[in-house]
């Protein structure tokens, strides 16, 4: 790691000033979202307009932007605009396909689309949102950039169904669940470095330094995530605090603590899961994920990712748009929501 990210890392001003800056970068996104997803259809205006209200960090077209610039400063932001708002709008439809399979009522502190307009409505939703985001694709007409995409979005549908079938399991072990996040998350992040990179006209090397850049992202974000569930704040995640304990999902800090517990304790936790569990009791559990290290343990190889992505960084000139890559994949594992 190059003493320029250490500077970025170990300054917070320095790495809000940069975060801000992504933010500038991917707000002309948002124009093309919305256009991008209307419809003459007024339900699914409706459903869009709920979605897009509801905000979101926009982190995936920030890697597809950055990514092409880090290769070529010059790069075509149209394109990269275009690209961005396309993997945001692949990302929206699996948020509304998954708030069905969940049957979550709140995301982001909102009611989300099946709980406004009914499963139905939300299912069919989605799938026209995935078609506009392939329009979108196909006007760029990149062949290789729609083929990228598409494997993605392939791999991201077979993780969601492995991980249902993994729903209620136990003792899922960390492999699986590792390669779950691999498929459902990471890849998908990996493919807008990727697609950024194309934009940029990366070579070979380049192309594969940024691919595992957005692996090892991808995973330190969905390990976060797992973390967030259990031990965030309901009022900034929101939603309701242990939701994969409650659902039935085991995740890593649940799999870190299995061994920690005493039979009489694994007992409690078994019944529990996926099951009727009351706060009291969620709350216990998460003391136990913290007293006895699940929470930690998680956390080390969350930041194994990063320190790994962060390095992947290091073939690639100093200038901003490396620096705000490093800037957002700190704030993957700083972030609260």
């Amino acid at each position: 790691m190059t003493a320029s990210t250490l500077s970025i890392l170990n300054n917070p001003e320095i790495r809000a000033q940069l975060l801000h800056r992504v933010s500038q970068e991917v707000a002309d996104i948002e124009q093309v979202i919305r256009e991008s997803t209307d419809s003459p259809v007024e339900t699914i205006r409706n459903v869009s307009k709920q979605i897009l209200e509801a905000g979101g960090k926009r982190i995936r077209p920030a890697f597809v932007i950055l990514s092409g610039k880090v290769v070529n400063p010059d790069a075509d932001m149209v394109r990269l605009r275009r690209l961005g708002a396309a993997m945001e709008i692949i990302h929206m439809a699996t948020l509304v396909h998954d708030d069905v399979i969940d049957s979550a009522n709140m995301r982001r502190g909102r009611p989300t689309a099946a709980a406004t307009f009914g499963n139905t409505t939300a299912i069919m939703s989605g799938d026209v949102f995935l078609a506009k985001a392939m329009s979108l694709l196909a006007s760029d007409a990149d062949v290789e950039v729609f083929r990228t995409v598409s494997e993605a979005v392939c791999e991201i549908a077979e993780g969601e169904v492995i991980e249902l079938e993994a729903r209620g399991d136990f003792d899922l072990d960390a492999e699986k669940h590792l390669e779950i996040l691999r498929m459902k998350t990471a890849s998908f992040i990996r493919c807008c470095c990727e697609i950024g990179a194309i934009v940029g006209g990366a070579n070979k090397q380049e192309r594969e330094a940024l691919s595992l850049f957005g692996h090892h992202t991808g995973m330190a974000f969905q390990i976060a995530d797992d973390l967030l569930d259990y031990r965030g704040d309901k009022v900034k995640t929101g939603k309701p605090i242990a939701t994969d304990f409650r659902d039935g999902q085991a995740t890593l800090p649940l799999i870190y603590l299995r061994n920690k517990l005493s039979e009489a304790e694994s007992h409690i936790a078994r019944r529990r899961f996926g099951g009727t569990v009351n706060d009291d009791e969620i709350r216990m559990i998460c003391d136990w994920m913290d007293t006895r290290g699940a929470f930690a343990k998680a956390e080390d190889l969350a930041n194994h990712h990063i320190s790994t992505a962060h390095e992947k960084l290091d073939s690639f000139e100093d200038g901003l748009a490396r620096d705000m890559l490093h800037a957002v994949a700190d704030y993957v594992l700083a972030r609260q929501s």
